[in-house]
């Protein structure tokens, strides 16, 4: 009977995915549930939603909840699985900063939460509380794996694997959706014919081969996309796969800022042109809390709730591990020459296997060239925001963010460290205390 702990329960719509799809996995069915978070309304929420999902699949399940720090030992005591999906600091107050505070030295965001002054800020305020987790599970679970999907996934990755003794792997939507998602947007069929194979750093992954039946599909994808003059929502990749060969695995909205080229305030017409939606994720924050007041009801007071099992990837690892069938999954590791042309000690996205012996990456080799120093730019900045937090030197944040593409292409020396000092101050006790 495998224990699964949810770090982060509140966050009801993805708890349903992923502990509602371990509740419609046979090997899974009958787990002990752990769910935890700080916020007792939510974890309130989601217990008596995932209770009604389990009630009406035989009540194999057994489900905990737990509320605070300091029941968080109790939570994580004897898991065999950890899932992360916490947010620190929410969109208000931290979000909200990431976004305003840069704004005044007129850098522009679209998402924020992975690369660029928001990625950077979002990582510092979240790797104490994941090494503080990580320190729980050395005590009472050490051998759980960890699987994270909180961003900065590489960040946070960097982070567990190389300062905590835990099993870990990161985990996101993008990869296992980048080509069926590619050949809907071009009107081409999709199917179990279909193979492809990603490799490269989270939200900046390469899809390097597509082919049907062996067959390439990457010249007719890009006559497609070079075909496509009207406006549409990925015209940032599109343009991205034009000039370096190849499509990545994040959205257009996500691209833009990881990137110097598209959001200048020099050349504000681009915006428009490549329709490019700045301040994309506080709206998309907006709306859901207003819909999640809106609809919380048919999720956690419905007692007839059922599922569908989703393609998120956690429950068809845990599975994997269980049964001893392996899986193949899009995973962030650390590189160790994985992918050769990118820095070892860095952390890179690529297939993985899961089995009972746990998580094998699966050597990528070297990523065409362009591919990698395209790469090299952000794993930069991963790089200086893990020493950031390491060290807790200021310089180092200072540094991360002047190596960031967007924002070293939009703002001078002097005004990126004012604007860091600045985003320190008004973090507050969100982040640690930099030397």
């Amino acid at each position: 009977m495998p224990k699964i702990t949810f770090m982060g329960a509140g966050s009801s719509v993805f708890a349903k995915n992923v502990l509602g799809d371990s509740i419609l996995t046979p090997a899974l069915e009958d787990s002990v549930i752990a769910l935890y978070d700080i916020d007792g309304t939510r974890l309130a929420e989601s217990e008596a939603m995932l209770k009604a999902i389990n009630a009406n699949n035989g009540g194999k399940a057994h489900i905990e909840a737990y509320l605070g720090v300091e029941n968080r030992r109790d939570a994580l005591r004897g898991a065999n699985y950890v899932v992360n999906a916490i947010q620190v600091g929410l969109y208000e107050p931290c979000t909200v900063t990431d976004f305003e505070v840069p704004k005044k030295y007129g850098l522009r965001q679209t998402i924020g939460d992975t690369l660029g002054i928001g990625g950077i800020f979002r990582a510092l305020r979240t790797i104490p509380v994941m090494l503080d987790f990580a320190r729980d599970m050395e005590a009472v679970c050490p051998d759980a794996w960890f699987l994270n999907y909180t961003n900065p996934v590489p960040i946070l990755a960097a982070a567990l694997l190389r300062m905590t003794t835990i099993k870990s792997v990161g985990l996101c939507h993008s990869v296992q959706v980048c080509a069926p998602i590619l050949l809907e947007k071009l009107d081409m069929p999709y199917d179990e014919r279909v193979q492809w194979k990603v490799a490269g750093i989270n939200h900046q992954a390469w899809l390097l081969e597509v082919s049907r039946d062996g067959k390439d599909l990457y010249p007719e994808i890009k006559r497609r996309a070079l075909a496509k003059t009207d406006k549409h929502d990925d015209m940032v990749r599109f343009e991205i796969m034009k000039r370096f060969g190849y499509y990545v695995t994040e959205s257009s909205e996500h691209s833009a800022e990881y990137v110097p080229y598209f959001i200048k305030s020099r050349y504000p017409e681009l915006i428009d042109a490549f329709n490019i939606p700045l301040d994309e994720y506080p709206r998309r924050c907006v709306h859901q809390i207003s819909q999640w007041k809106e609809r919380s009801h048919e999720l956690t007071r419905n007692p007839l709730l059922t599922h569908t099992r989703s393609h998120e990837y956690a429950s068809y690892i845990m599975e994997a591990m269980e049964t001893n069938q392996p899986y193949i999954f899009g995973g962030n590791v650390l590189n160790n020459n994985l992918i050769p042309n990118l820095p070892a000690e860095c952390v890179v996205e690529l297939m993985c296997v899961a089995d009972k012996s746990g998580v094998t990456p699966c050597y990528a080799g070297r990523l065409p060239e362009q591919c990698a120093a395209l790469n090299r730019t952000n794993v930069n900045v991963h790089l200086l925001t893990f020493e950031a937090a390491r060290t807790l030197k200021k310089d180092a944040v200072y540094q991360a963010a002047l190596m960031d593409p967007h924002t070293s292409a939009e703002l001078s020396i002097d005004d990126i460290v004012a604007m860091c000092d600045d985003l320190i101050e008004a973090h507050g006790d969100w982040l640690p205390r930099y030397r």
